[in-house]
């Protein structure tokens, strides 16, 4: 054999991996902790199961960072970075230029188009530090490839798009998919099209029936501390019309609860899919889609909850549809890479744990505040203030700005105030967060999480299953316990080795991986790492 047909014989016999797939598809789906996934495991047998058992999957990643919430968990999805590099510390924080709560990705700059800019809403990505896999992949391939982000929210939807892909949206006041004027002054054709359909609105007047038998799902299909929000009820059959006699804000609310706000996500994927053309050539393109609606459903009804079932079932339905319409639109799953991860899990209600000897407590944000306010304020004056969000606390007032006041003697008193409140686990200034003594190990998730622009002067730890929650109904989620940051990983088709991995890792590895099988290089700031696992199966 001579050295030239050698050559060509080892050229043809290369593993298809050796070059990038022309499609990936990125999953999230909101408060899909690994404890949901796992219980409803048995019961998945279309998309979300196929997936599955056909990829690599992770039972156990979890996060590193203290605040398990939404914008922060899809930024470093998005990033591979934790909060201390790509500065997403939270849903929201307080701008120490003006004192007051913004949203993560409030822009007041570039408004979301043709809309109003409600007070706080999410527009752009302006506040994110770090490069994404949409920014990496659109500069890697000098922006032949496209990178398209959906999703309900808006945090969401900017974190996966980034600052140079396309980031879509649901406004639950219109009714419609809207996006901010940093990525465009204009919806193109098939945004308007899909938004013409008013599909939302076909909704209106149906219910959300159980897809199961009612004898197939566990438990009691109404909790005490389930929430009655949007008109929806605590029980099945769910009426969807908000209350209201035609389609309107308050629908559209229990709209993005329902499980037709995910059929609703797949129909914008597959119009994004053939309006921009993804997977059509060898440029690798990405669609990151967000499902909301467990998150949305987790928040009324629990983790646990008849709701949260259905919803699970329901996913797995909608997931089938999605992942055959990018095959479809790669020529086929050798040309087609899908992950699937969640951005946080969450708690139960404090009740039902409290019902079943757990030491469990639901705690009022504003009442814990006034409290705090009271006692700096009956120590300092009423011209120091103290915001608290979530685990975060922000000083401020004349007496600080002025020096009438030692800043650090508010903050010591702020740390012994919360050293003794009964749920709170323990307290630092943002001065000793690096350099206090941390046996335990309770600093560390508070450390990957801060970002001193946007961080409190005052950090703290609430004791394990204190709840801390503006509502007395329903739960939430926001803390470094394993029901909170604990979720799965999944990455399945071109490459992929399948099986299931049982050990930690951490969701930062999530876009190096999959920039990994891109062949883009990775994010500029990622700290997690490809997992060798997806590749060669160890």
């Amino acid at each position: 054999m001579t050295r030239a047909l050698a050559l060509a014989v080892f050229l043809a016999t290369l593993p298809a991996v050796a070059r990038p797939p022309r499609l990936t598809l990125f999953i999230t789906v909101d408060s899909m902790g690994s404890d949901v996934l796992l219980r409803a495991r048995p019961h998945l047998k279309e998309g979300l199961g196929r997936l599955l058992d056909t990829g690599a999957y992770f039972p156990y990643a979890r996060y590193g960072y203290a605040k398990c919430r939404t914008a922060p968990g899809h930024t470093t999805l998005s990033t591979g970075a934790n909060p201390w590099r790509h500065g997403v510390v939270d849903n929201r924080w307080v701008d120490r230029a003006t004192g007051k709560l913004v949203a993560s990705f409030h822009d007041a700059a570039h408004p979301v188009l043709e809309a109003t800019l409600k007070p706080g809403q999410d527009a752009s990505p302006a506040n994110l530090m770090v490069e994404t896999l949409a920014d990496r992949l659109r500069v890697a391939t000098q922006e032949r490839g496209k990178a398209v982000a959906l999703s309900l929210k808006s945090r969401s939807a900017i974190a996966l798009g980034g600052r140079l892909g396309q980031a879509w949206w649901f406004d639950d006041t219109l009714g419609r998919f809207v996006t901010g004027t940093w990525y465009t002054k204009e919806f193109p054709a098939w945004l308007k099209a899909l938004n013409a359909r008013k599909l939302p609105d076909s909704a209106f007047g149906k219910k959300w029936e159980l897809l199961r038998p009612r004898s197939e799902y566990v438990g009691e299909d109404d909790l005490g501390h389930e929430a009655d929000s949007y008109g929806l009820g605590r029980v099945f059959p769910h009426p969807l019309d908000g209350g209201l006699t035609a389609p309107g804000p308050e629908f559209y609310k229990a709209f993005g609860v329902s499980p037709y706000a995910n059929d609703l996500l797949v129909e914008a994927a597959k119009a994004a899919i053939a309006g921009e053309g993804l997977g059509k050539d060898d440029v690798p393109d990405l669609l990151a889609v967000s499902f909301s609606g467990p998150d949305n459903v987790f928040h009324e009804y629990g983790p646990y909850s008849w709701e949260m079932q259905d919803a699970m079932l329901r996913l797995d339905k909608s997931l089938a549809a999605l992942i055959s319409a990018a095959e479809r639109a790669a020529g086929g799953r050798a040309n087609l890479v899908v992950a699937l991860a969640a951005d946080h899990g969450g708690a139960a209600a404090p009740e039902q744990w409290a019902a079943e000897g757990l030491p469990a407590l639901r705690l009022s944000p504003v009442t814990m505040n006034q409290e705090l306010t009271k006692a700096v304020q009956g120590r300092f004056g009423p011209e120091v203030s103290a915001t608290m969000e979530e685990l975060d606390v922000y000083l401020g007032g004349k007496a600080l700005e002025t020096g009438k006041v030692e800043f650090a003697q508010v903050q010591r008193f702020v740390v012994e105030w919360l050293s003794k409140h009964p749920s709170v686990l323990t307290a630092v200034t943002r001065q000793e967060l690096f350099t206090a003594a941390d046996p335990a190990g309770y600093l560390a998730p508070l450390r990957k999480g801060y970002f001193p622009e946007r961080s409190g002067d005052v950090l703290y730890m609430l004791r394990p299953f204190h709840v801390l929650y503006y509502d007395a109904q329903g739960t939430t989620h926001g803390t470094p316990y394993s029901y909170d940051a604990q979720v799965p990983v999944v990455f399945a088709g071109k490459g992929v080795k399948p099986g299931v991995y049982r050990t930690e890792i951490d969701p930062v590895d999530v876009a190096p991986t999959l920039a990994a099988m891109m062949e883009v290089g990775l994010p500029a700031s990622a700290e997690g790492k490809p997992r060798a696992e997806v590749f060669d199966g160890r």
